[in-house]
This record gives C-alpha cells, structure tokens and sequence, in this order.
C-alpha cells in the first residue's frame, strides 16, 4: 500500500533556505509546495489543504505576520513561523496570532524535523481538547493523574498549589508548544490582569519541585522573554 505523505507548505523568497527546507524534507517523506509571495499563501492553502505551513515573516510583497493573520482567520492549519527577525516583541507577537512555533534562521535539520513533527501533532486535533478526555499525562518519570489532581515525578508524589497546579496542566495539554507568558496569564489568571511577577515566582517553584536536583531532567524550558515551553522528552542538561 502506498503511504499518503504529509504536505507542507513552505513560504520563503530566499531561494537557498527555500531550496535546503526543501531537501530535509522531501528525504524525510514529506511532499512540498512552495511560494515566495505571502499573497499567495492563502490561496495554496485553500486549494492544496497542506498538513502544516513553514512561514517566512520577510517575504517581499506581504509582511508575514499579515499573512498569518489571513490564515487564521479561516483555518488551524498548524504554522510554524520561519524567520531571521529576533526581536523578542515580533517572536510573542507571531505566536499571540496564532502560530503554533517560531524557530529563528539559521536552524539546524534536527530542531526543524522536531518542530515540525510536533506541530503536525497538534494540528491532527487540538492538543487541549485531545489531552481533557484523557485521565492521564506522563513525560519521561513525570506524571499527572487529571482526575484525582495529583502529580508524581518518579513514582514520589509532588505537592502543589492549586494555581502551580493550573500552570503545569496548562502546559502539559499543550506539550512541544511554546506559551507567551501572556496566554497562560490569561488562562490562569483572566484577561484583565498582568501577573508575570507571579507566573515567574510560580514556575521557579514548579521547577524546584520537579527537579530535586540537577542531576534530574527538565521538563520545562524557557524561551527568554517569550514563555515557556513543556518538553515532550526531557533533557538533562541545563537549559
């Protein structure tokens, strides 16, 4: 039986990135179009249904971030933001929109197939949704037991409070996923509240309470002035 390969979209004028996505991916069994145009985005989409969008945010005749406001106002269609832009404000920006990732030229074949991968998880139903009609979550010996509340790393159970609690099922039912430190604002605290003292004191705690020692994994990273992101393997090393 002949597999059905992914489609991907890939938005880029700088035919060299353009033509080395392009490569990964069709040795990774994935099938692509490409355009150099955001004018166009919208319209491949519509036609094509691409498994997920790789969105330059400098391309030539639209900024990006009006591309992926277009796209979002019709279709979940994971996107995973391509761009050379560091500021800080343009990375909350894009992922506020709706992008489900932001990964910063030059990147590496490895951290893209991973994005990539998870973002496509997310879009073949919504993680959130997915993960609330599950009892369970477990990343490496990290696990929580949603219906009883109850948290255990290494089969030891972990002591939270119950808006530390919130934050870390916040992150877990959306795992791979960057946060901005708005968004889990908003869920845990609501829209009209600016608590990122009180998110930073919380997660430090979490931290410490996850991570006995430095020896154990990380479950969560921080994308600096972004938020953060809750592993799908941990990682050992300091992040």
């Amino acid at each position: 039986m002949t597999q059905i390969k992914q489609l991907v979209l890939i938005a880029e004028d700088e035919e060299s990135i353009c033509s080395f996505i392009s490569a990964i991916l069709e040795a990774n069994n994935f099938k692509v179009i490409k355009t150099a145009k955001g004018g166009e985005v919208v319209a491949l989409t519509a036609s094509h249904c691409p498994d997920l969008i790789l969105l330059d945010l400098g391309l030539p005749d639209m900024d990006g971030v009006e591309v992926l406001k277009a796209i979002r106002a019709w279709t979940d269609t994971p996107v995973i933001v391509v761009s050379a832009r560091v500021h800080e404000r343009e990375k909350v920006e894009a992922l506020d929109l709706g992008a489900d990732d932001y990964i910063t030229k030059p990147f590496g074949t490895g951290e893209l197939l991973a994005r990539i991968r998870t973002a496509m998880r997310h879009g073949r139903g919504n993680a959130n949704e997915t993960r609330g009609t599950m009892d369970t979550f477990a990343v490496g010996d990290l696990s929580i037991d949603y219906e009883k509340r109850r948290v255990f790393v290494a089969g030891k159970e972990v002591r939270l409070t119950p808006i530390e609690y919130k934050i870390l099922v916040l992150l877990s039912t959306h795992v791979g996923k960057v946060l901005t430190h708005d968004f889990i604002i908003k869920k845990i605290w609501g829209p009209y509240t600016n608590e990122i003292q009180s998110l930073r004191v919380n997660m430090a705690n979490i931290r410490r309470k996850l991570r006995v020692n430095p020896a154990e994994p990380n479950y969560i990273v921080t994308e600096v002035g972004v938020g953060y992101r809750m592993l799908e393997e941990p990682e050992t090393d300091d992040v």
